[in-house]
């Protein structure tokens, strides 16, 4: 598509009283053109076995055609009809709670053979009917398809199969790698494996969901397979991943593998939820869009993010306008909102669309239709628009389950760990891809974030430690490098492989409500003797600045300031590497909590624990600048996030996104740069002021030399 699509998802099903010739104009007065359907509606679509009705179908794709907007069909087989589960109860998905009963979505078994069958009878059924209309642009497979838990007799039946394939056929290799003689868990014969929902062994459980995660895999490729029969070129099939959830969208989704599953479609799609109000900052949209283009490496939908939503949701003047360009900010070229239309029945019935439930213009709407207008009069300039960040973060299913099974211990999570890095780099404005274990490209980045890679195989550990032999920076957490794929903690001191290259190593690790961290002098300062050090030390505190010797040289001293942590902490032992924070405390002191190390020709930074967004920041930093990486210009960081990329016609558009509500300056980069909103043009170092919850969208007026 050569324009940028906006609009919401639309359910003539749903309408209480005729409407459709009403809602087309309301969604063409608000510059939409872009509508997805029938992914909810199975049971409209096939009221009875074998018996289709399509007429709402044609009702939309005909009224739309007409009125020159865009529509995605999606396959109906996320919420199945009551009648297949009258006939089939083993649809009904099994789950370590037992078997779920009818009336909520998703509650099916992925791999039911009769439930595929009825997937593929309506999916041809459908497809046969709308792949010819004019309207139709492309199709979503399902909907924020998930294993949903499903651990069913046939299930289980398949998991064997593909263990013996694993372990080529030796049950007693499995034993030993799985750790299984514990609790007389040992299986020694295939036909006696037990049932998987029991387990307590975190290697067979942590395998059982890689499992559950392929058939997700399987489930999505086989269906766009099917439609990939049908489609036409022009059409492209996508599909709604979701993330994980805490308020909003929150981290990697535990329940599907992202890089593994993308492989089957032709343009990557997400659906990113996210606080609103106070509590906007943006870093849920800039979260879920980076890890959505670094997928393919490419520009990406966002099928769906809310109007309304919650009460708790309902936005601010300027939050829609402001997270509608932040999504293209990230490379989206796709806008869309869940939904068109409040519902009247139902448990989403206070999940509010655009319009609210008197179908009336609202001040959401308003502020859509001017989103809209922009969008039509600047596509040209923010369709397509590349990145090619020399930072990334390594993000990993297999470390993600294996925290669950060995959680942290404080309330804490993986994907706490995972944001606690990427909020720290996209407040500096630092932008980054996401990289997964299987990634081979390493050598494309300069600096690489690995938040508490807890299970990590020996050839991605080895692949990392050349990383930084060769030249690159490395920033590891605690809980990195302790077990491998298959959950089986290392037998070596820790971190295994990465030893020599963190500098470090440690054999215990405690817990504490909150320990106070004592900063070091960066590396900057190093080679003075002591009194030196102290001098300088005291010299920077007592004026409040940096140690000159690290001013002249362009990077930061880490000041004396009260620092604290909570919660996992290593008791780091330098082995050559030097120290950048210890613990302040009668025992723990002796140890350090956080190092940086030079290896090669390059280096590395090891955080033992979670500290302060401050102070993660200024270590972030010190990595950054050994990598010759700086934060996007135009704003010293948030609540002004400055995200950038090339368009499609050869010139840099700088976004600068304003996530308060009040006024703040941003500043031109180097360059010469046209607002695009305003016309106005602006020169390098000039303030931009940015309204409270405001933007502006700079394009530089020459074009940058490949």
């Amino acid at each position: 598509m050569e324009e940028l699509l906006y609009g919401a998802a639309y359910y003539d099903e749903y309408m209480p009283f005729e409407r459709l010739e009403k809602d087309v104009e309301m969604l063409k007065q608000a510059n939409m053109n872009l509508v997805r359907i029938a992914e909810s509606t199975w049971s409209t679509l096939e009221p009875e076995d074998g018996v289709f009705d399509f007429h709402h179908i044609d009702r939309v794709l005909n009224a739309m055609g007409d009125a020159g907007i865009h529509v995605i069909v999606g396959t109906p087989t996320y919420a199945v009809p009551s009648w297949m589960t009258q006939r089939y109860p083993d649809i009904l998905v099994t789950t370590k709670g037992g078997r779920r009963i009818y009336g909520a979505r998703q509650i099916m078994d992925i791999t039911n053979k009769a439930y595929l069958f009825y997937c593929e009878r309506v999916i041809r059924r459908l497809m046969e009917h709308v792949k010819d209309h004019p309207a139709v642009i492309g199709y979503q497979i399902d909907n924020e398809t998930k294993h949903f838990g499903t651990a069913s007799e046939n299930v289980q039946r398949d998991f064997v199969v593909y263990l013996k394939e694993k372990f080529h056929g030796d049950v007693e290799a499995m034993n030993r790698e799985f750790g299984l003689n514990y609790w007389s868990n040992a299986v020694h014969s295939w036909e006696d494996f037990p049932d998987v929902r029991g387990t307590i062994n975190g290697s067979l459980g942590g395998e059982f969901e890689r499992f559950q995660r392929k058939l997700v895999t399987d489930f999505l490729g086989w269906q766009a397979g099917l439609v990939r029969e049908y489609k036409r070129e022009d059409q492209f099939i996508t599909h709604n991943f979701d993330f994980g959830w805490k308020d909003g969208s929150y981290g990697v989704q535990p329940d599907v593998d992202h890089f593994q599953t993308a492989k089957c479609l032709d343009i990557t799609g997400c659906d990113i939820y996210h606080p609103s109000q106070d509590k906007l900052t943006g870093a849920e949209a800039a979260f879920g869009g980076d890890l959505a283009r670094s997928l393919k490496q490419d520009n990406y939908f966002v099928l769906e993010t809310q109007a309304q939503g919650f009460p708790l949701w309902t936005p601010y003047d300027g939050q829609l306008r402001l997270l509608a360009f932040s999504h293209l900010a990230s490379g989206a070229d796709m806008v869309e909102y869940w939904h068109w239309h409040s519902l009247h029945n139902a448990c989403e019935t206070y999940w509010k669309g655009v319009l609210s439930h008197d179908f009336g213009e609202n001040r959401t709407y308003q502020e859509a239709a001017a989103v809209g207008a922009d969008f039509r009069r600047l596509g040209k300039h923010l369709i397509h628009l590349k990145k090619e960040n020399k930072a990334a973060v390594l993000v990993s299913n297999e470390a993600l389950t294996g925290l669950s099974w060995f959680p942290l211990g404080d309330g804490r999570d993986y994907n706490d760990v995972v944001r606690w890095i990427y909020d720290a780099l996209y407040e500096m404005n630092v932008e980054c891809d996401f990289i997964f274990p299987e990634a081979e490209n390493l050598s494309d980045y300069k600096v690489i974030f690995m938040p508490a890679l807890y299970c990590a195989s020996e050839a991605l550990l080895l692949r990392l430690k050349d990383f930084v032999r060769d030249g690159g920076v490395l920033v590891g957490t605690f809980k990195s490098c302790f077990a491998n794929e298959n959950v089986k903690v290392y037998s070596d001191a820790q971190p295994h492989i990465l030893q020599e290259c963190f500098g470090v190593t440690y054999d215990q690790f405690f817990t504490a409500e909150e320990m106070p961290l004592e900063e070091v002098l960066s590396e900057t300062c190093r080679g003075k003797d002591l009194q030196q050090e102290k001098s300088c030390r005291s010299e920077a505190v007592l004026e409040g600045r940096h140690c000159v010797n690290a001013k002249e040289e362009g990077m930061d001293l880490v000041s004396e300031k009260t620092e604290s942590a909570r919660g996992f902490m290593e008791c780091l032992r330098p082995q050559g590497a030097r120290v950048l924070a210890r613990y302040s405390h009668s025992n723990w002191g002796q140890y350090a909590a956080a190092v940086c190390n030079d290896f090669g020709r390059g280096r590395t930074y090891y955080l033992g624990c979670m500290c302060s967004p401050a102070l993660l920041k200024r270590i972030l930093k010190s990595a950054l600048d050994r990598a010759e990486i700086k934060g996007n210009e135009g704003s010293s960081g948030f609540p002004v996030i400055v995200r950038k990329g090339i368009n499609r016609l050869g010139r840099e558009i700088v976004y600068m996104l304003n996530y308060s509500g009040e006024s703040h300056m941003g500043y031109c980069p180097r360059g010469t740069y046209r607002e695009l909103l305003s016309e106005k043009q602006y020169f390098t170092g000039e303030t931009i002021l940015l309204e409270g919850w405001g933007m502006a969208i700079l394009e530089r007026e020459e074009k940058l030399s490949k």
